[in-house]
């Protein structure tokens, strides 16, 4: 067995992008065959210096990689992130400090890059709360069984002089980009997607042929013609013994800037002749869906778990990128066992925003950097926390004040899986 010294890990080489992707999808229990096209996608945004690998013996045992990244925070300001993905460890491997090192190594990149958070979707709840992250976002799924809904089949539209058009994949990436940037100036947790993510979702590259399926894509625009909502969707084939259609709508994105929109686009997914059921993919935890609907019940949640984890890498700015629910001052004691950003710092909040410096007074509530994390977008209560344990109050009602400034209004959340 290799020791832990033996292990090297170091960013990659270009002529070794095959070798890191096999290892990467062996870790992911995915048949480790690797295409050229794989290979040819891959070097096209290849950063070396973000694509990290563990080596044994010239064997590639470990693969890390992380890329620039805005999320935003509450109130609306994109914040530089540092996206980790791609992690994984190979089963032989285990156990010998491979990911500790993968993830210092990145975090302390990151940390000198002037990184403000660090952000991820973790595959495994217990792995990543002990490099600082925290669970900061959550996403549900709802299963629509249409017939029960209520809805009025003679629907034939949006009653708001809006309409609803299909378009192509040319037609998404025209209008997909600046829809979704509207979307993010007003959504903590939305991060932002580049030119190649859209090319990917709509056809533009096909990486792989043989399985890739051309949704239908639906745009709304209000009444004077603007676009407010995108949806893209798949609808599988399924039809009962007796002749009966079955089929099953499910979402792959959908993006809508205004209530009207959110209503107009689920409305008509629900009235498509043969859908009797809807899969939405992972919507916001308090999104409007249900209720938009007769019967609230025809909406089952069928997934609900954590998403989007953040590790705070600069206090100060991210506390004063953000804006705050009310005006109060509390001081955190922020434990970090990583050596990032440990310290005191005093947060002079107000709904226009906030201040945050290190200071010498005395700590008012201890929290550790993943419990931050978790709060840092809104979704998290100080007071749930400490009732588990996890914060500690030096002054009574220090956990509640906290969640008066931090929580929002409408919980944060992430469209994407990166």
């Amino acid at each position: 067995m290799s020791s832990r010294q033996d292990i090297d890990i170091r960013p990659i080489r270009e002529d070794e992008i095959r070798e890191w992707i096999r290892a990467m999808k062996t870790g992911f229990q995915q048949p480790p065959s690797v295409s050229d096209a794989e290979v040819r996608d891959r070097s096209t945004h290849f950063v070396p210096e973000r694509t990290l690998g563990a080596f044994d013996g010239g064997r590639c045992v470990g693969t890390f990689r992380s890329f620039a990244q805005e999320i935003t925070a509450v109130g609306g300001t994109p914040v530089a992130a540092d996206a980790v993905t791609n992690v994984t460890v190979t089963a032989t491997h285990r156990r010998r400090g491979i990911l500790t090192r993968m993830m210092a190594r990145d975090l302390a990149a990151a940390k000198e890059r002037g990184d403000t958070v660090a952000t991820l979707i973790a595959a495994e709840y217990p792995i990543y709360g002990r490099y600082g992250f925290g669970a900061a976002t959550t996403g549900v799924e709802w299963t629509i069984d249409v017939p029960r809904a209520g809805l009025d089949p003679r629907w034939s539209g949006p009653e708001d002089g809006g309409r609803i058009d299909l378009v192509d994949g040319d037609g998404v990436r025209k209008i997909g980009p600046e829809l979704h940037e509207r979307l993010r100036r007003v959504k903590p947790g939305v991060v932002g997607r580049d030119e190649r993510w859209w090319q990917v979702r709509t056809g533009g590259l096909v990486l792989d042929p043989a399985s890739w399926i051309e949704p239908f894509q639906a745009v709304y625009r209000n009444a004077g013609g603007e676009v407010e909502g995108l949806l893209t969707y798949t609808v599988d084939d399924h039809w009962g013994d007796v002749k009966q259609p079955l089929e099953t709508a499910k979402v792959k994105d959908m993006i809508a800037v205004t209530p009207a929109a959110e209503r107009a686009l689920w409305r008509y997914l629900c009235s498509v002749d043969w859908v009797t059921k809807v899969r939405t993919g992972m919507r916001a935890p308090d999104d409007l869906l249900p209720h938009l609907l007769p019967d609230p019940r025809a909406a089952r949640i069928t997934t609900q778990a954590d998403l989007v984890w953040v590790r705070i890498l600069d206090v100060g700015a991210a506390l004063e990128a953000r804006t705050y629910g009310a005006t109060g001052s509390l001081v955190l004691e922020v434990e970090d066992r990583g050596g990032l950003c440990g310290g005191r710092y005093r947060l002079d909040a107000s709904e226009a925003g906030g201040s945050c410096e290190r200071t010498t007074a005395d700590a008012e509530l201890t929290l550790g950097v993943s419990e931050l994390g978790a709060l840092w977008l809104g979704d998290e209560s100080a007071v749930r926390l400490a009732a588990l344990g996890r914060v500690r109050e030096a002054r009574a009602g220090a956990a509640s004040l906290a969640d008066a400034l931090l929580r929002t209004s409408r919980r944060p959340w992430c469209p994407d899986i990166f």
